[in-house]
């Protein structure tokens, strides 16, 4: 099994499953850039710090709080023209802060939600990634979603870089799903974004009278506190699968019926040679969540080096739905290696 690390290395970064994206509709593109603005923070240094925003309701934009923490100032620009809040409502454990403004008159987008997601969707962000002067926009698939403190946090493979903090996320019908907001340490990164019912609710709430944290947000706690589908990242990319495999018996511990739990309980047997068992954890996440389109292209691995035909002829049909690219190109991934 020496082709493994290599294998779940290309799985992990999403890099069997690239097809090709339908690009999201220009006209609605076009009128939602209306809505999305660049967030600018002046530090305490005298630095400045850049973002991005989405109008969510009349005179309310909705970023991170972690572009404007700590900050002397904050401004909005769209258009060649600045403003800046009269008041902020910040969730900063969930790291959502709501500017408010007077006569903002900018379109507010429609609100979906992120449980109305699926594995596979296509989503859109629209933001400024690198600080650009306008808004650009990333197509991508979700990845996974994660339940987390009543709602899903949404990883797709949709990726930003700095500046495309607090970028809108959307459904294919241009409704705001998430903000992108985090992502894991290294080059192949997974990114995540939080949902859209964190920022409902956070409308309701009182304003914050101050700039200053009063919480850490739930993805920046010490790595033993942040939630599993965060720590099993660095030893699935590294193949460190005993870490790996005590990591997922912890989740599965915590949530049972959790498809990514099983998935990465059945990489890290598989990892160790364990093919029996890794392929009743695969076969549990797909029943769990059938278009777990890792999960598959794990069993089809494991069905290829086990010499199962059967299952091998399963996890191709399901490959073949899910994505018609994936699957010649596993097969492709798995000739030797020079």
């Amino acid at each position: 099994m020496r082709l493994l690390p290599y294998i779940f290395t290309l799985i992990a970064y999403g890099l069997l499953t690239q097809s090709a994206l339908a690009q999201p509709d220009l006209d609605l593109v076009y009128h939602l850039k209306a809505s999305v603005v660049k967030v600018h923070a002046l530090t305490n240094n005298g630095g400045h710090g850049v973002g991005s925003g989405v109008v969510v309701d009349k005179d309310t934009v909705a970023t991170n709080c972690h572009v404007v923490a700590n900050s002397n100032g904050i401004s909005i620009s769209k258009f060649g023209d600045s403003m800046s809040p009269v008041e902020m409502i910040a969730d900063w454990r969930h790291d959502i802060c709501l500017l408010k403004f007077k006569y903002l008159e900018l379109p507010a987008v429609k609100l979906a939600s992120a449980a109305s997601l699926h594995y596979g969707d296509e989503v859109f962000s629209i933001g400024f990634p690198g600080g650009p002067p306008k808004p650009q926009t990333i197509a991508g698939k979700v990845r996974a979603l994660y339940p987390y403190d009543g709602s899903l946090i949404v990883r797709t493979d949709a990726a930003f870089i700095m500046g495309s903090s607090g970028s809108p996320t959307f459904n294919q019908a241009g409704e705001l799903v998430s903000l992108s907001t985090f992502k894991s340490p290294g080059k192949q990164a997974y990114f995540y974004s939080v949902p859209v019912e964190w920022i409902q609710s956070l409308m309701q709430q009182p304003p914050a009278t101050s700039t200053v944290p009063d919480a850490t947000a739930f993805w920046d706690a010490p790595v033993e506190a942040r939630p599993y589908w965060m720590q099993v990242v660095q030893p699935y990319q590294t193949g460190d699968w005993q870490a790996l495999e005590s990591i997922a018996h912890a989740w599965l511990r915590q949530e049972p019926q959790s498809a990514e739990a099983n998935f990465y309980l059945g990489s890290a047997l598989h990892g160790q040679g364990q093919a029996a068992p890794a392929q009743q954890a695969y076969e549990r996440a797909v029943s769990l969540q059938p278009a777990h389109i890792d999960a598959w292209s794990g069993l089809a691995i494991l069905a290829q080096q086990t010499q199962q035909p059967t299952l091998l002829s399963n996890a191709e049909q399901h490959l073949r739905q899910l994505d018609s690219q994936a699957w010649p190109e596993i097969q492709q991934r798995l000739s030797p290696q020079p």
